[in-house]
């Protein structure tokens, strides 16, 4: 993907590596928001930084991973970003963010949610948002290598292999498909034969 073999690492990831970093994150997040006692509202905190994150998934998936420009260093920064997991939709290195990615981004939300919310409900908001990353990319990484046993396992994979083979424009929320129905880019199913 790259000409420097450094770059290409670092744009290639093992689907564990978000654990390692984001799980000891969202628990001192926890922690400090307990310590500075945020108490109870805890719950509601976690609960609207998972919502937050949902919405957030849902709109960075469709707005910038699917921005098509034209021409120039736009379309190779999107294929960068996105399309090479279009193209090459199975390889296991590249279904989770790498942290070059992920770990900015995430320090980016974090001090927005400090200026937006304030203290200490900032902490517990950014725990729920992180795990709600969490998620999503755990998600994404089974959905693409494991085979589902539940019906909501395979549910969701339906969903985004639609997103990935049937129509691309459609079922950008991979761990909040709801969205794909309130914002009317709900795939479609294909006609029964008959």
């Amino acid at each position: 993907m790259f000409d420097t073999r450094w770059l290409d690492r670092c744009s290639r990831v093992h689907w564990t590596v978000p654990l390692v970093i984001f799980l000891p994150a969202i628990a001192t997040l926890l922690a400090l928001g307990f310590l500075h006692k945020v108490g109870v509202w805890a719950i509601a905190w976690v609960a609207g930084g998972y919502f937050i994150w949902t919405l957030t998934e849902y709109w960075l998936h469709r707005v910038v991973f699917h921005f098509e420009p034209d021409h120039g260093l736009g379309v190779r920064l999107q294929w960068i970003i996105h399309g090479v997991h279009h193209d090459h939709p199975n390889d296991p290195m590249r279904l989770v963010m790498p942290p070059s990615v992920s770990v900015p981004l995430a320090a980016l939300f974090v001090f927005a949610f400090y200026v937006i919310f304030g203290s200490p409900g900032f902490l517990p908001l950014s725990a729920g948002f992180l795990g709600g990353y969490l998620a999503y990319d755990m998600l994404h990484y089974h959905v693409h290598h494991r085979h589902a046993s539940t019906r909501l396992g395979r549910l969701m994979r339906e969903l985004h292999m639609r997103h990935h083979f049937q129509d691309h424009d459609t079922g950008y929320g991979v761990s909040a498909p709801f969205w794909d129905h309130v914002f009317g880019t709900a795939p479609k199913r294909p006609a029964a034969r008959g």
